[in-house]
């Protein structure tokens, strides 16, 4: 993956670019370097210690892409975007949503922001609501 020289130690940026090499690399806990900034490794570590949690609940929203199929950069931005709006409540959610489709535009393809941006409301409406992610409601149209 090609780093921007101007983003690269950006924590987002580094806990994407950790989260990307250790799918690559079939881990399941990604390395943290201890270089980077407590962000970025708070972001790797909570999302290594959800990861199951986090699959479960993108399948749950996605119609078309399962997690094991979606572009690894999209599923490492979606993975870190969902760990942030569950479980850093300080973080806006419109900064969180905003920043993933950045990071999509950046490391992946136009069209991935979109995506990226679509999965993350639904799992925002789904948190907010109470409900479970790609579960309806027995009475809604």
């Amino acid at each position: 993956m090609t780093t921007p020289k101007d983003l690269r130690r950006e924590p987002r940026d580094l806990a994407l670019t950790s989260l990307y090499e250790a799918d690559q690399r079939g881990l399941r806990r990604p390395e943290i370097d201890p270089s980077f900034p407590a962000k970025a490794a708070r972001l790797i570590q909570g999302v290594g210690d959800h990861l199951d949690e986090l699959d479960a609940a993108i399948d749950g929203v996605s119609t078309r892409w399962r997690v094991a199929r979606m572009p690894p950069v999209d599923r490492a931005i979606l993975r870190l975007g969902l760990y942030e709006l569950r479980y850093e409540p300080k973080t806006p959610m419109a900064v969180v949503v905003s920043e993933a489709v950045r990071l999509a535009r950046v490391y992946s393809t136009e069209r991935s922001g979109a995506f990226v941006n679509g999965i993350l409301a639904k799992l925002a409406l789904a948190d907010n609501s109470g409900e479970p992610p790609g579960v309806r409601n027995a009475d809604a149209p």
